[in-house]
Order: structure tokens, then C-alpha cells, then sequence
């Protein structure tokens, strides 16, 4: 007599074990890629908001930064301005005796025989009117003015000879360009030094 065993249900339970092991498996998964999911989340948005403070705190040291070379633009410009008073300034200091030594030398260079009726200055360009005796003391007077240290280029515009009572007059215009003092005195200021030297 055979011995018969039936294997169904042990087969049925094998199949719902490996059901449940795979159920099991497959939920842990889920819970493990969740984890994955939300720690890379935290992660990313951890990374996120630290880039976001630097990027605040880029922005705030662009903003001081931009804010200084503001100041800085403003205080070139303030500089500037200084300079330029500074160097007005100056040329006022140096132009004061300036006209003093013209008027004087122009006084200097005056032949006898003649006077001035006008004398106008544009910048360095004089514009002198007079009248003269003759033309000779005319030409005598640009001779004069050519070889001054303060006036240079004499140039005759018009001459004009009329009679004045029971004399013949020349009224004459010319121009004349004045020269830079400092060249003028460098000369005089270097023999002075000499001078001392020797003493």
C-alpha cells in the first residue's frame, strides 16, 4: 500500500510567504526611496537657501561697495573743483603785479611826442590808440615795445595823419601781445641770485 502526501497547501503557503516577503520588500523600498527622496529634498533646499545668504550677502557688499565708489566719484569731482580754485588762485597771485608791471612799462616805452587815447586789453592782445607827432615816433614807439620784456609782436593797424590846429598829427592803432611774466622775470631773478652769490 503506497503513501500518498498532498503538497497543495504547503505550496499555498509558500506562495502567500513569498507574496508577503514581496509586499514587505516592496513597502520597505517605497519607505527607503521615500527617505532618499525627502533627505535629498532637505538637502537641496538646505544647499538652496545657503546660496540664496550668499547671494544676500554678495548683493549687500555690492550695494556698500557701489556706495563707496559713489563717495569716491563724488570726492574726485570735489578734488577737481579744488584743483581747478587752487590753480585760479594762483594765476590771480601771479597776474595781480602783472598789470602793474605792464602799465609801468608801457609808461617806460612812450616816446616824447606821443599819447595814448585808448588802451583795451583782450587776454594776452593789447589794443592801444594814440596819437603822435609823426610817424617816426610811431615807429619809434613799436621799436620800443618790441624790445620790452612785457610786450611783444607790436603790429600797426591803422595810421592816420590830420591836422590839429596848425599841426599834422598821426593817430595811429596798434596791437601789441603781452608775454608771460614768469618768463620774463626768470632772467632778472636769476642775475638777483647771482648777485647775492657773489656777495
Amino acid at each position: 500500500m503506497s503513501t500518498r502526501l498532498n503538497l497543495l497547501p504547503w505550496r499555498e503557503i509558500r506562495r502567500k510567504e513569498q507574496d508577503r516577503q514581496l509586499l514587505t520588500m516592496a513597502f520597505g523600498a517605497w519607505i527607503l526611496m521615500g527617505l532618499v527622496v525627502f533627505y535629498a529634498h532637505l538637502h537641496v533646499t538646505g544647499l538652496i537657501d545657503n546660496q540664496n545668504r550668499r547671494n544676500d550677502f554678495l548683493q549687500q557688499q555690492i550695494a556698500k561697495l557701489e556706495k563707496e565708489i559713489k563717495a569716491i566719484r563724488e570726492l574726485k569731482k570735489q578734488r577737481t573743483a579744488l584743483i581747478a580754485r587752487m590753480n585760479v588762485i594762483y594765476e590771480l597771485q601771479g597776474d595781480r603785479t602783472q598789470v602793474v608791471h605792464v602799465f609801468d612799462d608801457l609808461v617806460r616805452k612812450l616816446p616824447e611826442g606821443i599819447y595814448f587815447t585808448s588802451v583795451k586789453q583782450k587776454g594776452k592782445s593789447i589794443a592801444i590808440k594814440g596819437v603822435a607827432q609823426s610817424n617816426a615816433r610811431v615807429s619809434a614807439l613799436m621799436r620800443n615795445l618790441e624790445s620790452s620784456d612785457w610786450f611783444a609782436d607790436p603790429n600797426l593797424d591803422v595810421i592816420n595823419v590830420r591836422a590839429e590846429g596848425s599841426d599834422r598829427v598821426s593817430t595811429f592803432s596798434l596791437r601789441v601781445k603781452e608775454t608771460a611774466r614768469v618768463q620774463k622775470q626768470t632772467a632778472p631773478a636769476k642775475s638777483a641770485k647771482r648777485r647775492q652769490a657773489k656777495k
